[in-house]
């Protein structure tokens, strides 16, 4: 690399706004004030820089870019980062997200400001080290280090039940990762490096691919998560605060994809080709179980929180569909989704900062009196349905012409999930926003207010957008996929040619 170091300014940069809240020591009104400015005004510089990583970006080149390495351990292990087709756009979503949740943190956030707006930049900083890490250890730290600040939103800052839930999310993840840590020292002692680009280019054997595969999948279906290890997510999204919920769902998650994406497939091309019908069977009971459990859900995030889980399913069967559309509609489903569900428990959080509770009979009739909110909250129900003309659309139809390709079947019953999804879907809204406005504590509601409008409509604005638009999205990703696919193919092939030459 040469010039400044953009990645490790991005990524780091978080942490001086902890230091400067660190400096803080009074918690009155003013000092909370400060500390909310501080953190939003950090994130949305880290916010500005970032864009100069999708500005500098050369989308006709598939490998690494802004490579930065430097020694780190005498074992050969090293700091070493970069972003390719597939990892820049999770920073550039990750680094928009982080402003708009301190904003949505700036009125329901009370008590402990300071170290609630702690926990996030750190969590900012570990989540951008994530996409942008290339060395197995360095990314390992990154990955796991994810949990602790998630986990403290949670017990801390969460509903009447924070602590089950953020305890059952650490142990999930966490158990799930211990596997992907011994495969990875597995890597170390068969490659002799820790260098992803090199570990790119190795040759594992096939004996060997299947058991890292599956350490690997451990702790990746987890992460999605996948039926039937998703159970942690419906608790964890109930009791989070609404920013925490907007973070988990739309960028946390998106680490098991990206996982699959960066690890599972290009590293292990024949043991994914051998547990494709394993994951496609997991993701086809996902879309319909999972969207089918939504429907009997008397809670707003809890379904939102199933929908996630459904969503993912498209995600998964995309990526092991291992050809173009597949794997381009799964990564843009997963930025999709980011947007649409990072609204969703947005516009969750309008109404419960009102009204202090999430049970969907507790509403009705909102349109009467929040009609904006109705509109909004409109435009993401027919995203997150799928619907034409927003975001949501692209990437379910192109993983399903993957899917398509590989197995009519499979295809079939996962359509089936946009006829169950439009069904929990309209019934939430119809609930909520339609009808007789009949409930007295309701008729004082006020729409929303500028802050929320800040928040939410440049979410709507890009779900629309990218509906309509797809090509800044594929622009970035096409090099970086169609390599990866290519590579995937000619290892499969060349395994298959020595089996028959056998």
């Amino acid at each position: 690399m040469t010039g400044w170091p953009l990645l490790s300014t991005v990524t780091f940069l978080p942490l001086v706004g902890v230091f400067l809240i660190l400096l803080i020591r009074d918690e009155g009104t003013a000092a909370r004030r400060n500390i909310r400015n501080i953190a939003l005004l950090t994130t949305v510089f880290t916010f500005i820089l970032s864009l100069f990583i999708w500005t500098g970006f050369d989308n006709s080149y598939a490998g690494f870019q802004f490579v930065e390495k430097a020694p780190w351990l005498d074992a050969g292990i090293s700091y070493h980062m970069g972003v390719d087709g597939i990892s820049m756009l999770f920073v550039i979503l990750t680094t928009f997200l982080m402003p708009l949740c301190i904003l949505a943190s700036w009125e329901s956030v009370e008590k402990r400001v300071k170290e609630y707006m702690i926990a996030f930049l750190i969590l900012e900083t570990i989540m951008i080290g994530v996409f942008c890490a290339l060395d197995l250890v360095l990314f390992y730290v990154f990955f796991e280090a994810s949990l602790v600040p998630m986990f403290i939103i949670i017990g801390v800052w969460g509903g009447a039940r924070r602590v089950y839930a953020s305890f059952k999310f650490f142990l999930y993840t966490l158990l799930g990762s211990l596997l992907m840590l011994l495969a990875m020292m597995a890597m170390f002692w068969n490659a002799g490096t820790t260098d992803i680009p090199t570990l790119l280019a190795h040759d594992f054997p096939a004996s060997m691919q299947t058991w890292l595969w599956l350490a690997f999948f451990a702790s990746f279906a987890v992460k999605m998560p996948m039926w039937p290890v998703h159970t942690w997510l419906p608790d964890a999204h109930v009791e989070a605060p609404t920013a925490g919920s907007v973070i988990l769902a739309a960028i946390l998650l998106k680490m098991g994809g990206y996982g699959f994406l960066r690890f599972s497939v290009p590293m292990f091309p024949d043991a994914s080709l051998y547990f494709q019908p394993l994951v496609f069977v997991l993701s086809v009971i996902a879309i319909v179980y999972t969207s089918l459990v939504a429907l009997m859900q008397e809670d707003i995030k809890k379904l939102i929180a199933y929908s996630s889980v459904a969503h993912m399913g498209y995600v998964t069967m995309g990526i092991f569909a291992m050809n173009v559309e597949g794997v381009q509609g799964a990564i843009f489903q997963m930025l999709s989704h980011g947007l649409i569900s990072g609204a969703l428990f947005l516009c969750v959080g309008v109404v419960y900062d009102r009204m202090h509770t999430r049970d969907i009979d507790a509403y009705g009739g909102l349109v009467n009196n929040m009609p904006k909110y109705a509109v909004v909250f409109l435009i993401l129900t027919m995203a997150n349905v799928g619907l034409p003309g927003t975001s949501g659309f692209v990437g379910e139809f192109l993983t399903l012409v993957g899917v398509f390709k590989v197995n009519t079947w499979v295809a079939l019953f996962a359509a089936t999930g946009v006829i169950l999804s439009a069904a929990y879907a309209l019934w939430l809204y119809r609930r909520v926003v339609f009808g007789a406005l009949t409930k007295e504590n309701l008729k004082g509601l006020l729409d929303m207010s500028t802050r929320e409008k800040v928040i939410i409509y440049p979410l709507v604005l890009l779900v629309i957008f990218f509906g309509v638009y797809p090509s800044p999205v594929f622009d970035v990703t096409t090099a970086s996929v169609d390599a990866l696919v290519n590579n995937v193919t000619l290892s499969i092939e060349a395994a298959q040619a020595a089996m028959a030459s056998r």
